[in-house]
Order: structure tokens, then C-alpha cells, then sequence
């Protein structure tokens, strides 16, 4: 590296050895794990819990489960989305249009930096765990799971990174149905069951749905700072209301599509799926609250999408669920 009046100076000691100095005393201090753990969004793991999970409970009832597949398949997924939220808390920081969600941990602004770039190598470092988990099940598997990790990569990167940045495009909700939806819950099912089913893909909907309603859950909770930074999300461009009738149709959605899949005689039986709708009471009541009192939002929306996919699982297991 060039420096005016110095000469060429190493990169080591013009950039990294600074940067190095300024990260030793953040990783011994407690606050910064409390914005990790922020930035971590734990809650949203359950979203690629979900997806993974029910590839492998297919691919178990087909009778081709592989559990060391199975294994490696929930660590790729679960690292993958923690490495696309990570990355993304740091564009969301550099992009300064939104407001910073550890403002009341007091970082300087020299501190505040450092530690997002450290979120940023920590996500980075995710990537690289659910690069090689996925190049070993594709050495177990087949090429195709390269492909499929390479769009989920992509796909994850580019949700708040320039220059697609597709949330602030308002593509966010549609292309989540088939990232973290669609695509995950087949992709899961070929590392496991090594074979590709249209079946599956129509299985894997309903769930889907609901991975577009939690984006969308984001943008609602998020809508009057999203209005006032400029952030064109869907909810930011159809309004408010249009937003919440969107959700509504969503998760009316989930809960059709899986009495189609059972008269298609793809799906075994909904006895049990509907005792997830209680927990859609809460979110769905949230929405009418203040803006302060709508951050309650996401987790209860969260619960919602365990308690659905759960018992969306167990009907494979569960009285009867066996196919006739």
C-alpha cells in the first residue's frame, strides 16, 4: 500500500495491525457479545431450522435418511443464516439508514466501528462453515447441493448488500418464499435423500408462506424507521394497511395450502397442524399497537412459525400419517 510522502507501506502494519490494536480489547469486553448476540437475531434461526428439518423429515419418510446428512444439513443451514444475519447487521450499519440498534451499550464511534467489522469476519467465518459442511455433502451427495448453497449465499449476501440490496427494493418478502423456503426445504431433502421430487417442492409451500410472512413481520415492526431513513421495503411501498392485509393473506395461505396437499394425497393429514393457530393470535394483534410495543412482533411471530412447523413435521409421525 501507497502512502503519500511514505512510500510503500505494508498492508500488515498500515491497516490490519491498526484494526488488530482496536479489536483486542473488544473481544474481552461483555458488550460486545451482547451486540453480537443482537446482531445473531437468535430467534430468526428458527426459520432455517424449520426449512432443514422438514427436507430431512421427508427424505425419512420416503425411507432414504442418511443421519449423517441429516447432521450435516441442519449445520449448514443453521451457520448459513447466522453468516447472512451477521453480514447483514453490518450493511445495515454502513448503509446508516437504520438506527443502531446497541446505541445504549455506549461504544465510541472508534469502537462501535471495529466491532462491526468484527460481526462482519465473524459472518464471513459462517459462510466458510457452510461452505465446507456443503462441500462435503456434496462429495456425499452430488454437485447439485453446490449450486443450491451457492444461491442460498447469494441470495442471503445480497438481502441488505449492494448493489442488489433486494430488500430496500421490495423484493425482500418474494424472494425469501423461495431462498429460505422453497429452495432450502428441497435442497435439504436432496443432501439427504439424494434425488429430487416436484412433490416435495409443493410439500415444502406452506412453509414457505410463512417464511415470506416473518420477512414481512420485519418491515411492519420496522415500517415508521424505515419511512423516515428512506428504506423502500414492501410494507414502505404499499402502505401500511395494504401491508397488513398482505399478512393476512399469507398466513391464510399456510394454513389452505396443506388441505390442498392432502386432497392431492401429498400430505397425510391436518389433525393435528391447526393447533398452531393459537399462537398466531398475538402477532397478529401486535400489528394495531404503537410502534413501541410492536418490537414484541417478531418473536411471537417466530413461535408461531416453530409451533406450525413442528406439528407440520409430526403429521408424518403422528396418528394417522401414514399414506394410504
Amino acid at each position: 500500500m501507497r502512502i503519500p510522502g511514505r512510500g510503500r507501506v505494508p498492508l500488515f502494519s498500515s491497516i490490519l495491525w491498526p484494526f488488530v490494536l482496536d479489536a483486542f480489547p473488544l473481544v474481552f469486553d461483555l458488550r460486545s457479545y451482547r451486540a453480537g448476540l443482537k446482531a445473531l437475531r437468535l430467534p430468526s434461526l428458527v426459520i432455517a431450522a424449520v426449512s432443514c428439518a422438514l427436507g430431512i423429515v421427508l427424505a425419512y419418510q420416503a425411507g432414504r435418511g442418511d443421519w449423517i446428512n441429516s447432521a450435516a444439513v441442519m449445520v449448514a443451514g443453521l451457520a448459513l443464516q447466522a453468516g447472512v444475519n451477521l453480514v447483514n447487521d453490518f450493511f445495515e450499519f454502513h448503509q446508516r439508514k437504520v438506527d443502531d440498534k446497541v446505541a445504549n451499550l455506549r461504544f465510541t464511534p472508534r469502537q462501535r466501528e471495529t466491532l462491526e467489522w468484527l460481526i462482519f469476519l465473524v459472518g464471513l467465518a459462517l459462510f466458510g462453515v457452510a461452505g465446507l459442511v456443503g462441500l462435503f455433502i456434496a462429495w456425499r451427495t452430488g454437485w447439485p447441493v453446490l449450486v443450491l448453497g451457492v444461491t442460498g449465499f447469494f441470495g442471503g449476501f445480497f438481502y441488505t448488500g449492494e448493489p442488489l440490496n433486494y430488500k430496500r427494493r421490495g423484493l425482500a418478502v418474494a424472494l425469501v418464499f423461495f431462498l429460505m423456503g422453497v429452495i432450502m426445504i428441497s435442497g435439504s431433502y436432496y443432501a439427504v435423500a439424494r434425488s429430487f421430487s416436484w412433490d416435495i417442492a409443493a410439500i415444502s409451500v406452506p412453509v414457505s408462506f410463512l417464511v415470506s410472512l416473518i420477512l414481512l413481520t420485519n418491515e411492519l415492526r420496522d415500517y415508521e424507521a424505515d419511512v423516515r431513513h428512506g428504506i423502500r421495503t414492501l410494507a414502505v411501498r404499499i402502505g401500511y394497511a395494504p401491508a397488513v392485509r398482505v399478512y393476512c393473506g399469507l398466513l391464510f395461505l399456510a394454513y389452505a395450502t396443506p388441505a390442498l396437499l392432502a386432497l392431492a394425497g401429498i400430505y397425510p393429514h391436518l389433525r393435528y397442524l391447526y393447533l398452531a393457530l393459537p399462537f398466531a393470535i398475538p402477532p397478529f394483534l401486535l400489528m394495531g399497537r404503537p410502534p413501541a410495543a410492536r418490537a414484541r412482533i417478531v418473536p411471537a411471530v417466530m413461535l408461531h412459525h416453530l409451533a406450525f412447523g413442528t406439528l407440520f413435521c409430526l403429521a408424518y409421525f403422528l396418528p394417522s400419517a401414514v399414506r394410504k
